[in-house]
């Protein structure tokens, strides 16, 4: 097989060979190893480097764990990522999700184009708080669990119009009327309204005004931080676990 990939994970196998985990575009997730991949005339760029693309070929034999690499030509860094601490945490929490949510050899095009662009997008402090919110909606999308928002996903009756009325629940996977939620956890209007606008593809701007009632409330970046705590507190529910990428990125997440 021939295609492009991102390098998630790495391993050295031994002095001069590598282990390693891609997210490629068309084939999915693919785990194999490249011999003689550090040595300097190998067909591999010098080496598989961590969050770095590349066009990969690769033996895949049904029933191994491992394919075996034959050549990798890098295609594209991202030197942000060396250079920005935030930068570097939202790459890695990236690839974490990747590692966690999808099973390997089931391609997702559209998370790894979505994947690109927000790598490409870390090289802007100001747009880093929203590529984190975009990558993480995508890779809800792309694995069936995107939240329910725009009717009580208990219920799917209409969501109350009050403001402080709403709830997501995990275990539903959506916005619950929070008066009779149980133990989801309450959630601010605003949020629900950002969340909305990703669902729907609207462009989102650092800085810029989420919902109306931001005239008497949160600035936007506080929004957008709730927002992606959310987000991350659900796909912690989702994984059983929280990823220590999550935690060093987010802080602490809440929902529990």
């Amino acid at each position: 097989m021939r295609d492009e990939a991102v390098c998630i994970r790495r391993w050295d196998y031994s002095e001069t060979s590598q282990t390693v985990s891609l997210f490629c575009r068309e084939h999915g997730v693919l785990r194999g190893i490249a011999k003689g991949a550090k040595r300097e005339k190998a067909a591999f760029s010098g080496g598989i480097e961590l969050l770095t693309r590349g066009e990969v070929l690769a033996i895949v034999r049904k029933g191994r764990d491992l394919a075996t690499l034959t050549d990798w030509g890098l295609i594209e860094v991202f030197p942000p990522l060396a250079n920005n601490l935030h930068a570097n945490r939202a790459a890695l929490y990236f690839t974490d999700l990747i590692a966690h949510m999808l099973h390997d050899g089931d391609p997702h095009i559209r998370l790894y184009d979505d994947l690109i662009g927000a790598l490409r997008s870390l090289a802007q402090p100001q747009s880093l708080a929203t590529a984190i919110l975009r990558f993480q909606w995508s890779v809800l999308l792309e694995t069936g669990y995107k939240p329910m928002l725009d009717r009580d996903a208990l219920t799917a009756a209409p969501l109350p119009t009050d403001d402080g009325a709403l709830a997501f629940s995990p275990e539903a996977g959506g916005t619950v009327n929070a008066a009779a939620s149980g133990g989801a956890w309450k959630v601010r209007p605003a949020t629900i309204a950002l969340l909305a606008r990703l669902d729907t593809g609207e462009p989102i701007q650092p800085g810029e005004c989420v919902d109306r009632r931001h005239a008497e409330g949160d600035e936007p970046s506080v929004v957008i931080g709730r927002a992606n705590r959310l987000l991350a507190a659900y796909l912690r529910h989702l994984m059983g676990q929280e990823l220590s990428t999550m935690r060093h990125l987010l802080g602490p997440i809440g929902g529990r």
